[in-house]
């Protein structure tokens, strides 16, 4: 049998393209080395977020994104933990960026709340605040039950299939060259991950592609601590381009220079996300290289705790989950497609926005294949 697609990678971005072809009628094979997902797409928070993303093309992509996840996730069995994302401004300086960011068109539909009257509205926000910006744009799934649960659906309502523990070893026009025989498909799409050696290295390095390595935790709160929904602070304002790219960011990025330098270095900010039991996934960390060794650093985990003990001081909780993530990352750009052929292209998201921006990379991606 000769596919119309063929995809080569099941984490968030290969599913994505997977349903954008489905959606259009095409035939669609997706293999993947691994039994199932265990790579950054299921690593992460779960977190489609919306707000903060860098103006234009990437903002664009992830309201499109959060749309499809809407359409989809009822049908898939994937609960919404939660919608929405405050971002409580420590100081003066961040309460700046936040009232710009309210200005911009980015800050449609969001509420700028005084601090006392984002303790009315959150009662967990008990630290140190000067105002809280709270969105209605963003969304939260389990990204560890909810990919398992994209790819069931895509193969039993949309007509998927999959081809799991095959590697690919070759791509060429019209098939794949895998583990388990040959693959013929009209068209090819290649979504690597942070995978830059296997499939067409030469090209990864042209780019300049290389990795992020991350630190996340799952903590238990001993006694309840509703969200409602995700939690953001002042260092986020200087890592989410969405941000940081406004004018007003600079006054703060020169204050947390100065006062959180350890931060700064580690790529420490916090997000805090609530899973369906009460336990919250806190990050994030960033550290960059081509081989990244499997290891926690303590250190910056203690950063990220004390960020989140400086917006929640009266919380006690245990940490029951400590991992690691790597991702593709790249200096100049937030997505790299690659075109190696007129039928094959080569797509790994390079930002660490996989889970919200994917469903719109690979509808656009898959319209372009098909022309």
């Amino acid at each position: 049998m000769t596919y119309d697609i063929a995809i080569v990678g099941a984490g968030i971005v290969g599913l994505a393209h997977a349903l954008a072809a489905s959606r259009l009628g095409l035939s669609v094979i997706v293999t993947d080395r691994d039994q199932r997902a265990v790579g950054a797409s299921i690593r992460n928070f779960g977190f489609v977020t919306v707000t903060g993303q860098q103006q234009g093309e990437c903002w664009t992509r992830a309201m499109r994104s959060r749309d499809i996840w809407e359409e989809v996730a009822p049908q898939a069995g994937i609960p919404i933990i939660h919608h929405g994302l405050a971002v409580v401004a420590r100081r003066p300086e961040a309460a700046a960026v936040l009232e710009a960011f309210k200005r911009h068109e980015m800050g449609a539909g969001c509420t700028l709340l005084s601090a006392a009257e984002g303790r009315t509205r959150f009662p967990w926000m008990t630290g140190q605040a000067e105002a809280v910006l709270w969105s209605p744009h963003d969304r939260r799934v389990e990204s560890r039950d909810a990919i398992p649960r994209l790819a069931a659906w895509l193969e039993s309502a949309k007509g998927v299939t999959f081809r799991r523990g095959v590697a690919v070893h070759g791509v060429e026009p019209g098939r794949l060259v895998t583990s388990d025989g040959i693959i013929e498909a009209a068209r090819i799409v290649v979504c690597p991950g942070d995978d830059l050696a296997t499939l067409f290295p030469e090209r990864l390095a042209h780019y300049g592609i290389t990795r992020s390595k991350l630190q996340m935790m799952r903590v238990r709160p001993r006694h309840p601590l509703p969200l409602g929904c995700a939690v953001m602070t002042d260092l986020s304002l200087i890592r989410y381009l969405g941000y940081s790219e406004l004018p007003e960011a600079a006054p703060l990025r020169a204050l947390l220079r100065r006062e959180q330098p350890e931060a700064i270095a580690g790529g420490v900010h916090l997000i805090a996300v609530q899973s369906a039991d009460g336990s919250l996934v806190l990050g994030d960390t960033h550290v960059y290289g081509t081989t990244m060794d499997p290891f926690s650093d303590a250190a910056l985990d203690d950063l990220v705790l004390g960020e989140f003990a400086a917006v929640f001081p009266d919380v006690a909780y245990d940490v029951t989950e400590r991992w690691i993530g790597t991702y593709a990352s790249a200096e100049d750009r937030l997505v790299l497609i690659d075109r190696p052929d007129d039928a094959i292209r080569l797509v790994t998201v390079t930002s660490g926005t996989g889970a919200s921006t994917a469903f719109a990379i690979g509808e656009e991606v898959i319209k372009e294949l098909m022309r």
